[in-house]
């Protein structure tokens, strides 16, 4: 009686320690669900060494998906074309990290809550063997520019290995216009 009383107790406790945000649990879900604009980018593609990154981008729309993975959709230019892509993250055993298949194969995205800002890092990794393709993004809810959070990024770039001087920003745009020759 007395330990089903001391449980119902800590229960409690715990609940209201989490209600007033004092207390987080590691396996909380991020919610990234919404509009995104792609901030900065850096690549590690030793295949394609005079990659540039695209000129432009366009928002990226997250939804929830009902097994726990995500829905991420945006548009693509190219070779001149509007392109809707879309990508399951499908969800893993380790949280913040999500298995992904993609026209270039499978890669792990792994994502990263910036601190005191609406920012996150998505950070991608190659799963095939013998690639070594790294890609990080920073990705922000709205696309105005936080010097914060792109000083957040070039650390995490450097902590990746990636060098920050490889770090470009796109143009952000909202609308896709073909590009005719």
């Amino acid at each position: 009686m007395k330990s089903l009383f001391l449980t119902i107790v800590l229960l409690g406790l715990l609940s209201a320690l989490q209600a007033q945000d004092l207390l987080t649990f590691p396996w909380e879900e991020l919610n990234i669900t919404g509009t995104w604009y792609a901030k900065a980018f850096v690549v590690n593609m030793p295949l394609v060494p005079d990659w540039k990154g695209p000129g432009k981008v366009f928002p990226v729309t997250v939804t929830a998906l009902e097994d726990g993975s995500w829905e991420a959709k945006t548009t693509l230019l190219i070779q001149g074309r509007c392109l809707e892509k879309k990508v399951t993250l499908q969800k893993t055993q380790e949280p913040g990290r999500y298995s992904a298949s993609t026209d270039h194969g499978k890669k792990f995205v792994y994502i990263e809550e910036l601190p005191e800002s609406d920012h996150c890092i998505f950070y991608c990794e190659s799963q095939d063997p013998g690639k070594k393709f790294r890609m990080g993004k920073l990705m922000g809810r709205s696309p105005k520019e936080n010097l914060e959070a792109l000083e957040e990024f070039r650390k995490f770039s450097q902590r990746k290995g990636l060098l920050a001087e490889t770090i470009f920003t796109p143009e952000q745009t909202d609308t896709c216009v073909p590009e005719h020759d």
